[in-house]
């Protein structure tokens, strides 16, 4: 498929195919970067009440459909029962109990199936029928891999939690979540370039500009603190705000050998960092957003930004409901959704400043 991708982006995608245009392209991404975004959120149900662990085999053909008969199921929960966190957590567990972590990890694997099969497939098409725009085809492609590398992660992740404790490992978790973000804002990214195509054809793919890698690295360390509060279940730590059990630093941080693992590993220290650089990557946010606005609205500028913003203070909000309700399933899952939603919208504003003047200028 690589290579067809490669050969297909040499192509002029009108003279090869009049009646396909950039814009199919794009709507192709945005659905599958809706997907994606669709199964972070389910990925943030199954952590949430603890399904990971459910199924302790990896069959990438087979395991696409769930147990079917009664002998089939009991399989299952016996596996399951063999696991540390079934015999450290879970002892006692009903059939009918195990059904439903087993539904929610289930359907997270399906859900990374369905990601799959909608972007090889017709990534797979449009280099058959060489209308992928040239310089695009390695772009597309380095995507499938980096969607690959995803499955293989994930296994990598429950493989850590399977026989040698009672959850995944918190700092694989965050690798398999920032991945996940990052194809995201890889898809928004490549679906934004290919409509100013469709605009212009002799536009230009946009640039990242300083002010967007600064932006955008302020809202990674805040994604990889809060991938880390999740994975250690540091949301836990405290039920009030802004202090944290009375304090405005928590009691209850211990040194867990070297600095950084005490960084990485002390879920009240997470938890106190995740709630205040929340602050510090909300600023540079507001601060990207009033460039957008300022470098033009007729590449969308007043909307990007206007999204950004929004999801900005609906993100901090969440947050906070979330801590003070102890972890509520459902507000932890939106906080975890509209975190992703904020990714996507960052990339778009990003892209708006990073393109070139023409496309800025011009509609």
């Amino acid at each position: 498929m690589a290579s067809s991708a490669a050969t297909c982006s040499t192509q002029t995608p009108r003279s090869a195919a009049p009646g396909l245009r950039p814009r199919a392209l794009a709507r192709w991404l945005f659905g599958v970067a809706g997907l994606v975004l669709l199964m972070v959120i389910v990925g943030g149900i199954t952590r949430l009440t603890e399904s990971g662990l459910s199924i302790t085999e990896w069959k990438p053909v087979t395991g696409a459909l769930p147990p079917l008969s009664d002998a089939a199921w009991q399989a299952e929960f016996d596996k399951y029962r063999t696991t540390v966190q079934y015999q450290a957590l879970n002892r006692g567990m009903s059939l009918a109990d195990f059904q439903v972590i087993y539904f929610w990890e289930w359907a997270h694997r399906l859900l990374g199936r369905m990601v799959g099969l909608a972007y090889a497939l017709p990534l797979a098409w449009f280099a058959w029928r060489r209308v992928i725009p040239a310089g695009y085809g390695p772009r597309l492609v380095a995507l499938l891999a980096l969607g690959g590398l995803q499955g293989a992660i994930g296994w990598w992740m429950v493989q850590s939690g399977l026989w040698s404790g009672v959850a995944v490992s918190h700092l694989r978790l965050a690798v398999h979540l920032l991945l996940a973000l990052t194809i995201l804002a890889g898809l928004v990214w490549t679906a934004l370039d290919l409509l100013a195509l469709d605009r212009r054809r002799d536009s230009r793919p946009a640039r990242l500009r300083p002010l967007s890698i600064v932006a955008g690295t302020l809202l990674f360390v805040q994604l990889l603190l809060g991938a880390l509060v999740a994975g250690l279940r540091a949301g836990h730590a405290a039920r009030d705000w802004p202090l944290m059990n009375g304090r405005f630093f928590p009691e209850g941080v211990a040194a867990h050998g070297s600095w950084l693992a005490t960084l990485t590993g002390d879920p009240f220290l997470t938890h106190f960092l995740h709630r205040w650089w929340a602050f510090v990557a909300a600023a540079g946010l507001v601060v990207l957003a009033a460039a957008v606005v300022r470098r033009g609205a007729a590449a969308g500028g007043g909307r990007a930004a206007l999204a950004l913003v929004g999801l900005v203070g609906a993100q901090i909000l969440l947050g906070i409901l979330t801590v003070v309700s102890g972890v509520e399933l459902w507000l932890a899952v939106a906080h975890q959704g509209v975190g992703a939603a904020l990714v996507a919208a960052a990339a778009w504003n990003a892209h708006v400043l990073g393109l070139p003047r023409a496309a800025v200028d011009r509609p």
